[in-house]
C-alpha cells in the first residue's frame, strides 16, 4: 500500500513540474496580449496499392512460327559417255544401246525417205541398175518413223556385223537370205529382223499412201521392243572412230562441196560454215530433207570409200551386185571443211572399217552424224576445199539456221 501511495505521489509531481515549466516559457517569450497561433499540419493520406484481383492469369498468345519444309534429295548428276558411233556426251544408257542397222530404199517413189536425220552412222552404196541404197545405224537416236524399208546384200551385212547389230530389211539376196539363216544371223555376227519373214509384223506396217514395194515401215518403240524380245544385250563394241569438237570458227572455211555422180543419182555435199555441217542434196529433190522429223539432212562428216563392184551372177536379170568389202582402198575424209585422200581398212566380216591419212594415222572426225559414201572404183567423184577467211571485226555466222 506504501509502494502505491508513493507511486501516485511522484506522477503528480511530475506533471506539476510540467505545468510550471510550460507557463514560464509562455511568459519569457512574448507579451500576454499577442497570442500565438499553432498550425497544425495535416498527416499525409498514404496511398493505398490495390491488391492483384484474384483470377486465372491468361496464357500468352503463341507466335505463329513457319514449317520447316522438307529439303528435297537432289537428284544425282547423270554420268555421260561418249556415245560409240558418234562421240557425243550422251548418259551410260544410251551409250550402251544395241546399235539397229534399217535397210532403206533410194528409189525415186521412196523419196523423201523417214529417220536419215536420227542415224548416227549412214551408209549409201549402190544396188541393183547404179541406185545406191541406204543403211542407217540407230544408236541413241529415236526415229519417229523409219523406212521406206528395203531388201538385204551382203556387204550392207558386213557393215551392221561391225556392231553386231540388229539387221531390220525386208527380204533379200539369196546370198544375204542364206547367211542370215544360219547362226550368224541368230547373234553371231547380227540379230536377222527380216520384215517379209518370221515375226517380221512385230515390228513393222505397210502405210497406204505409198505403193509396194515402197511401203514397209517402223519407228523407234517398235525397234528397241524387238531388240528387247530378240534378247540382243548392250552394246559392247568401243568406238572404232576417234572424234573431236568442232574446230573453231576463226579455222573454218567458206564454200567447199563434195559431188557423188552414182549413174542415176547425183549426191551434193555443201559445207556450211556457221554450222560446221554438209548439207545434202540429192538430184532429183534438191535439199533432202527427213519426212519424218523435217529436218535438213547435214551430217558433221562424209567419207568417200572407193571398192570394186561387180555382178553376183545369182539369177539372170537380176543385176545384183558383189563388192570387195573386206580389205582396203583409197577414200575421201571430210570434215570441218576440209577434205583430205586417206585410205579405208576392214580386215575381217565383223572387223571395223578404220579411216587412216596419208601418213597412216587414224583420222580424227568430228562429234556427230557421219555419211559414208561407197562409190564403184575408179568413179569420178569431185570435191572442192574453200578457204578460211581473214580474220575481220564482222560478227560470227549464227550456227543454228541451217539453211
Amino acid at each position: 500500500m506504501n509502494r502505491v501511495l508513493a507511486g501516485l505521489l511522484a506522477v503528480v509531481v511530475l506533471i506539476v513540474g510540467v505545468a510550471i515549466g510550460i507557463v514560464a516559457g509562455s511568459a519569457a517569450g512574448s507579451p500576454a496580449s499577442s497570442p500565438v497561433a499553432v498550425v497544425t499540419s495535416a498527416p499525409a493520406t498514404p496511398t493505398l496499392t490495390p491488391e492483384p484481383s484474384p483470377g486465372v492469369t491468361p496464357a500468352p498468345t503463341p507466335t505463329p512460327s513457319a514449317t520447316p519444309l522438307p529439303t528435297p534429295t537432289p537428284a544425282p548428276t547423270p554420268v555421260l559417255v561418249a556415245a560409240p558411233l558418234t562421240g557425243r556426251l550422251v548418259t551410260e544408257a544410251l551409250a550402251s544401246r544395241h546399235v539397229i542397222a534399217v535397210m532403206i530404199d533410194d528409189l525415186y517413189a521412196a523419196r523423201p525417205q523417214s529417220g536419215l536425220s536420227e542415224a548416227s552412222v549412214v551408209w549409201h552404196a549402190p544396188a541393183e541398175g547404179g541406185i545406191p541404197r541406204y543403211m542407217a545405224l540407230f544408236a541413241e537416236g529415236n526415229p519417229p518413223q523409219v523406212g521406206p524399208i528395203r531388201s538385204a546384200r551382203m556387204y550392207y551385212i558386213a557393215w551392221a556385223a561391225e556392231w553386231n547389230a540388229v539387221f531390220v530389211h525386208a527380204g533379200g539376196s539369196p546370198q544375204a537370205i542364206d547367211y542370215l539363216a544360219t547362226t550368224k544371223g541368230r547373234g553371231e555376227v547380227v540379230y536377222n529382223a527380216d520384215a517379209l519373214r518370221g515375226n517380221g509384223h512385230d515390228f513393222t506396217w505397210r502405210v497406204k499412201w505409198r505403193d509396194a514395194p515402197h511401203n514397209v515401215y517402223s519407228n523407234a518403240n517398235r525397234l528397241r521392243a524387238w531388240v528387247k524380245r530378240a534378247g540382243a544385250g548392250p552394246n559392247e563394241s568401243g568406238p572404232a572412230w576417234k572424234f573431236a569438237p568442232d574446230a573453231d570458227l576463226s579455222r573454218r572455211p567458206e564454200g567447199g562441196r563434195i559431188i557423188v555422180p552414182y549413174p542415176y543419182n547425183k549426191v551434193t555435199y555443201r559445207y556450211h560454215r556457221a554450222s560446221n555441217t554438209y548439207l545434202r542434196s540429192v538430184s532429183s529433190e534438191g535439199k533432202q530433207v527427213d519426212r519424218a522429223t523435217k529436218v535438213r539432212i547435214a551430217p558433221k562428216n562424209v567419207i568417200v570409200m572407193f571398192m570394186r563392184f561387180g555382178p553376183l551372177n545369182d539369177g539372170s536379170h537380176k543385176g545384183r551386185l558383189e563388192a570387195d568389202y573386206i580389205g582396203s582402198g583409197k577414200a575421201y575424209i571430210a570434215t570441218n571443211g576440209r577434205t583430205i585422200v586417206g585410205t579405208w581398212v576392214k580386215k575381217s566380216m565383223k572387223g571395223p572399217t578404220r579411216f587412216y591419212d596419208k601418213a597412216g594415222n587414224p583420222v580424227t572426225l568430228t562429234i556427230g552424224q557421219t555419211f559414208v559414201q561407197v562409190v564403184q572404183r575408179g568413179l569420178n567423184v569431185t570435191y572442192e576445199n574453200g578457204k578460211v577467211p581473214a580474220p575481220s571485226a564482222s560478227p560470227a555466222p549464227s550456227p543454228s539456221s541451217v539453211p
